[in-house]
């Protein structure tokens, strides 16, 4: 039976496939009813580092010889003398043989073409073709084979790299004596023991949960937590950023909008809310949003039904949300900044977390914990912090809490390089001056402490002045808060902080 289509429908029906296929077997499959019968069709790869060509892709080859054939030098030559033609070549079987032993398939009579398969003008593979107008659908299928060919080594190229990954995770997991990543939370049996009695409490439940603590206390580690305790734990979990979603698109982001409904929707976008039905949905900086999109979150907690932005049809959506905050809602609500029915809603069932500074007994398993994730990140040797580093760490106030504790100990890792922990000379250089007590006030009583918004502030003016006023980017004070310079931009705006002063020559 003779081909079914012309060569250029052909061509188009090979790049259709090649886009909706990354794997080649799956693109020779669905190339095969266009062919027609009989016909003989192999994409064979180049790997020029060993002298081979392994087969990847075939249609009606019943070759029994090795996929993966290794050329001789002299062979080889040939091949790439072949290969570095523009031209088709076209001949048959046995004359490509004479000229290449290896390369062309015992078994195929007729006339044959050989083709190069290039990306970016380098060739990745070869194309045989046997058939009775072989020249022409060699012109018509080497570039699209080509790009298979392309698609094909990238998804081995990721799949490699995602075993490897994987490897590192479970010799991480091996380390750590766990069985997985999430299995357990470091202090849950001390000065988190509180924290998790209550998520154990809650978990099961579809009760709304309000998270409250100070910036890098672990919120989101807790809504995890929360969500693989519960029956959701085959959903989704996906955390929002309250604090970093521009007023203009809150909407859009939280319920999604349909197209047209503004400049710029040129498709129809499902929100955060969509996206997560059936799972759980994490609002982090939930004291960030203002009051008009508090208005729109009360109504979806109350009955989960709610409009995309222009649109008209009413949808729903099985969603629990658990949100979390550093500020004082009662406060906010106190001043007006908080709807009150939101915050009663909301905070259903509370958890407050404790700042590290009230978690001191946590601080060598904390260490311990950072320590091999941050050798594991740096590929150094692991090492753990002494007595000595312990008795520093124990010391230090930790304004920025466990997330600072994490920063803390992989730069003493980096300054260790792979010998030891610089625990002393890390917290030395700690970004937040004047804030790590001496011996003698250790020893003395505590003073009474700044207010929240004073000691925030105070450290923001730090890191501001050490990054000469400058926010985004790699060096700027964003980076070193562990921020989203929206989020930070916003709180210096609460605070009364003009960053432009720090600003060189400003």
């Amino acid at each position: 039976m003779s081909r079914i289509i012309s060569t250029e429908s052909l061509a188009g029906a090979a790049w259709r496939l090649a886009a909706q296929h990354p794997r080649l077997p799956e693109f020779s499959e669905g190339l095969r009813p266009f062919l027609g019968e009989p016909a003989h069709l192999a994409i064979r790869r180049l790997d020029a580092a060993e002298r081979t060509l392994e087969t990847v892709a075939d249609i009606g080859v019943e070759d029994t010889e090795s996929r993966r054939t290794q050329f001789s030098l002299k062979s080889w030559s040939a091949l790439l003398e072949l290969l570095g033609r523009e031209v088709i070549w076209v001949g048959k079987p046995g004359d490509l043989e004479r000229l290449c032993h290896g390369l062309s398939p015992t078994t195929w009579r007729g006339s044959l073409a050989l083709a190069a398969l290039r990306q970016t003008r380098q060739v990745i593979g070869v194309l045989l073709i046997a058939m009775h107008d072989a020249e022409a659908l060699a012109a018509a299928l080497r570039e699209p084979c080509g790009a298979a060919l392309a698609n094909d080594i990238r998804w081995r190229e990721l799949a490699s790299g995602r075993e490897a990954a994987e490897a590192e995770r479970q010799a991480l997991l091996l380390r750590l004596k766990r069985q997985d990543i999430s299995d357990s939370i470091v202090g849950a049996d001390a000065g988190l023991s509180e924290v998790m009695r209550a998520v154990e409490r809650v978990a099961r439940t579809e009760t709304p949960v309000l998270v409250l603590g100070e910036t890098g206390t672990g919120k989101e580690v807790v809504a995890r937590a929360l969500h693989m305790r519960s029956r959701r734990v085959a959903g989704p979990f996906l955390r929002v950023n309250c604090g970093a979603l521009p007023p203009e698109l809150i909407d859009s982001e939280l319920f999604g909008h349909e197209r047209g409904s503004f400049t710029g929707a040129v498709g129809t976008r499902r929100g955060w809310f969509e996206r997560a039905d059936g799972g759980t949905l994490f609002l982090d900086e939930v004291g960030e949003l203002p009051l008009a999109a508090q208005v729109r979150l009360l109504r979806v907690l109350q009955d989960g039904s709610f409009q995309r932005v222009g649109g008209e049809r009413g949808l729903t959506v099985d969603v629990r949300v658990v949100a979390a905050t550093n500020r004082d809602l009662r406060v906010a609500v106190a001043t007006g900044a908080f709807r009150e029915d939101l915050w009663f809603r909301l905070a259903v069932f509370p958890i407050p977390l404790p700042p590290l500074r009230e978690r001191l007994r946590d601080i060598p398993a904390l260490a311990a914990h950072f320590s091999l994730r941050a050798a594991e990140r740096l590929g150094l040797p692991p090492r753990m912090p002494d007595a000595a580093d312990l008795a520093l760490l124990e010391a230090y106030s930790w304004p920025g809490n466990v997330r600072e504790l994490a920063s803390v100990i992989e730069r003493a890792a980096i300054l260790g390089d792979g010998n030891r922990l610089e625990v002393a000379r890390s917290l030395g250089s700690d970004p937040f001056p004047g804030t790590r007590p001496s011996s003698r006030e250790a020893a003395a009583e505590p003073e009474r402490p700044p207010s929240l918004d004073a000691a925030t502030r105070g450290h923001i003016e730090a890191i501001l002045a050490r990054c000469h006023g400058r926010i985004e980017g790699p060096f700027g004070a964003a980076r070193l808060l562990e921020m989203n310079p929206h989020t930070l931009r916003s709180r210096m705006r609460k605070l009364g902080i003009d960053w432009a002063r720090f600003r060189e020559g400003g």
